[in-house]
């Protein structure tokens, strides 16, 4: 828990179209955390097939979750984060909750703004080969300041 990480954010539609970016990003920052780099992007086809390929033929209730999941990822920009810090990933998975931001308990960020599994606010990375890939998924080399302390 000691050793300094970093992992991926993503400030899913529902935050953006609820304007709680701010607010999710001063939580988050209030941690300790620290910021190496951040940017608002409009998502395509191609990286959320890339992104949620580990769940691309998941079925549920008799009916695939990708288009549903792809079309709500691309109703509105996100906005991309790359945070730092000892145990940033556990911490982060943390703080936002469980995935269905209705088994969350309030104080945490899914619990106070969330409302099911998929307007669930955030994606965090869920461990450090994850939010390697993650990171490097969505952000050039030349987007992350590791010497901003």
């Amino acid at each position: 828990m000691n050793r300094d990480e970093k992992t991926l954010i993503l400030f899913k539609p529902d935050c953006v179209r609820k304007n709680l970016s701010g607010v999710i990003l001063q939580r988050l920052l209030g941690e300790g955390f620290r910021l190496r780099g951040m940017k608002m992007m409009q998502l395509d086809d191609a990286i959320l097939r890339e992104h949620y390929a580990h769940i691309i033929d998941l079925v549920i209730d008799d009916k695939p979750l990708f288009p549903t999941l792809s079309a709500f990822m691309q109703t509105s920009p996100v906005v991309a984060l790359v945070l730092s810090g000892p145990g940033v990933i556990t911490r982060v998975r943390s703080i936002l909750g469980p995935t269905n931001s209705m088994k969350a308990d309030k104080g945490t960020i899914r619990g106070d703004f969330g409302t099911n599994s998929m307007l669930n606010i955030c994606h965090a990375s869920d461990s450090p080969e994850s939010a390697e890939a993650e990171i490097k998924r969505f952000f050039k080399p030349e987007e992350i300041f590791d010497n901003v302390d």
